[in-house]
């Protein structure tokens, strides 16, 4: 017979994982405590007995994707028998996969609707989670930066250039390719540009 602290554990964790799912799909704005718990089946009221509000929610959802996240990108980085590109190959298809939606727009299209203390904590996972674990790839030494480039800004800009691997009407590249190929040729653009500088010719 299942306990009520049993009960509460497993209604506490439907909370979360419907509203990751929500939320991810469908952005902070979009997605409120009544379509969470209308989706488990249960009553506001008994929602606000496991979180106070839909942004403490938002917070445990972000905070748990951005730790996945992390650990996957620095399995990735572990793999030095792959070239960079090689290595944000799989970054990009991580992200993807973890994310239905951009995830730049999605944490920072919620911050109009936050306190300055959640936008900070949001940021802090965001730097550490995303920014600073792709930053560390694009320190290696095969990753030959132009100059006044830093790590940084090279993670900072890869990140918001992902956004056409995130629906069908922007897409790079062939149609008809497969996701790799898709997610290559956007990186090649990214890492290498578009044209060839007039000196370089």
């Amino acid at each position: 017979m299942t306990t009520r602290a049993e009960q509460m554990a497993k209604t506490h964790q439907a909370i979360l994982d419907t509203a990751r799912e929500l939320f991810l799909k469908n952005g902070y704005a979009a997605t409120s405590t009544r379509d969470i718990a209308n989706a488990i089946g249960i009553t506001q009221p008994a929602l606000y007995h496991h979180f106070k509000d839909k942004k403490v929610i938002f917070l445990a959802v972000i905070t748990t994707v951005g730790a996945e996240i992390k650990a996957g990108i620095e399995e990735i980085q572990a793999r030095t028998d792959w070239s960079p590109l090689e290595q944000l190959t799989e970054v990009s298809l991580l992200l993807t996969h973890k994310h239905p939606a951009d995830v730049f727009t999605l944490i920072h299209s919620s911050f109009k609707a936050l306190k300055r203390d959640h936008i900070r904590e949001l940021g802090g996972v965001f730097a550490t989670d995303y920014v600073q674990p792709i930053q560390a790839v694009f320190e290696q030494p095969a990753m030959q930066l132009h100059a006044g480039v830093t790590p940084q800004m090279a993670a900072s800009f890869y990140i918001t250039s992902l956004s056409p691997l995130f629906n069908t009407f922007h897409r790079i590249g062939d149609p008809h390719a497969d996701e790799r190929t898709r997610v290559q040729t956007l990186l090649k653009m990214i890492l290498y540009g578009v044209a060839v500088e007039p000196d370089a010719q």
